[in-house]
């Protein structure tokens, strides 16, 4: 239910990257608890984009991104999600993400 509109002024850089957290060298578990943590408080301080660096997993078994398809799983069932996408490559990349969390009110 969300305007692609939204979708394409976050890919653009719209919103100002206000926080972010950097997952590099932490292990499934340790990278859920940190990004609800984050997220948490991101909520609390009424920001609205964040930026989550998940990595390219190159220094992973396989040389591959193990908590790329974890934390979009994990930021689909957050509430104060709106939405997200890669982040552009100044910001990251393809080893990151950029989260629009809902507006308080």
């Amino acid at each position: 239910g969300l305007s692609r509109l939204v979708l394409r002024r976050l890919r653009r850089g719209h919103w100002v990257v206000q926080a972010a957290l950097d997952l590099h060298g932490l292990n499934r578990t340790q990278a859920a608890l940190a990004v609800s943590e984050f997220l948490r408080e991101a909520d609390r301080r009424h920001l609205r984009c964040v930026r989550i660096v998940h990595g390219k997993g190159l220094g992973s078994k396989n040389r591959e991104p193990v908590l790329k398809g974890k934390l979009r799983d994990w930021l689909a069932k957050r509430n104060e999600v709106l939405a997200y996408c890669q982040a552009p490559a100044h910001d990251g990349g393809s080893g990151a993400l950029l989260v629009l969390l809902k507006a308080q009110r």
